[in-house]
């Protein structure tokens, strides 16, 4: 049976041959920036069109044309699969898509990039680098301890493709990974799992937290007081996956009492962040405006996910990283 696959018009001229190449029963409708289909060489209004697989790529976000496309997945007559370029889900768009029967895929893309943030701040936070620097300005020949990952206790909330990039890397520098997941299973990268009935227990052994789970029912501010009063004294705590998982004031806290050494946040409960907002000018906070993603091989790796995945759903194979619908929530 022909599938109809689904795309915005720039990401089919970016992929449009190498997708030919895989030979598949296919047909391949375009929509542009007007939230149209072109069938034909005539515009078509997306309520009279069935889609089989729809792609939501990146080159959405660079033309600032996510909210055309969402509104064209909702306005069609019928849409099997959308795989989008999120790895989070939280956007109402995806409850409202998922409510009606669209089965959703979300990406593993970022995952590399993320891990390669956290990584880039952890070790810039133990290693002293601005001292290094300072030193060297004023030609001061003098030693610089610093800390090594090795043998440090990594606590990652949340093992999907983010996690599991993440505890790569970490038992790379010789870590000990410890991870919170749905069901405590460990691996040759996890060398201690439990669920987050296990974080109170887990916590005070933690040197480095990392929250990369995601938002919803049963997670959103789980990140509150008695989380910090069981956290370790000095630990460092990054977060990566969304704002709404932290209680904003009881983490101010910690950080003020120093009972977290310091904080690296790429996620907010208001995105941009006000400008009159503390986390700005806290000493010990450090954050990024949601860039964490934002690495030199997303597009190669969201090319590949897709071409993978849409070839998978084509030949009628299981396609890769479907989201329970039970795990899709409005923020």
């Amino acid at each position: 049976m022909t599938v109809t696959v689904a795309m915005y018009d720039k990401s089919y001229a970016h992929i449009g041959a190498r997708l030919d190449a895989l030979g598949l029963d296919i047909d391949v409708l375009t929509f542009g920036g007007d939230g149209q289909f072109q069938v034909d060489g005539a515009a078509v209004p997306p309520a009279e069109i069935n889609v089989d697989y729809l792609w939501l790529s990146s080159h959405l976000n660079a033309d600032n044309a996510q909210n055309t496309a969402f509104e064209l997945a909702l306005a069609c007559k019928s849409v099997g699969v959308v795989q989008t370029f999120n790895a989070g889900l939280d956007n109402p768009i995806y409850k409202k898509l998922s409510d009606k029967g669209v089965r959703i895929c979300n990406s593993s893309a970022q995952a590399v990039a993320i891990a390669e943030y956290t990584m880039a701040h952890v070790l810039s936070l133990l290693h002293p680098i601005d001292t290094q620097r300072d030193q060297q300005a004023r030609k001061e020949w003098k030693m610089t301890p610093f800390r090594e990952i090795w043998r440090t206790n990594w606590l990652i909330i949340g093992y999907g493709p983010i996690g599991q990039a993440l505890a790569k890397r970490a038992k790379a520098f010789d870590a000990t990974t410890t991870v919170v997941r749905r069901s405590p299973a460990t691996s040759e990268l996890v060398d201690k799992a439990g669920t987050m009935a296990d974080l109170n227990e887990f916590l005070p052994e933690a040197d480095v937290v990392v929250v990369a789970c995601p938002l919803n029912d049963k997670t959103r501010g789980f990140a509150s007081t008695d989380f910090f009063a069981s956290v370790k004294p000095g630990a460092i705590l990054v977060n990566i996956a969304r704002g709404r998982l932290i209680d904003d004031t009881a983490m101010i806290a910690a950080l003020d009492d120093g009972r977290i050494a310091h904080a690296v946040l790429d996620v907010f409960h208001t995105e941009p962040l006000p400008e009159g907002d503390p986390l700005w000018s806290h000493p010990r906070v450090r954050l990024t405006p949601h860039t964490s993603f934002a690495g030199s091989g997303g597009r190669v790796r969201w090319d590949e996910l897709f071409l993978d995945n849409v070839a998978r759903f084509a030949k009628a194979e299981p396609i890769l990283h479907e989201v329970d619908p039970n795990d899709i929530v409005s923020r």
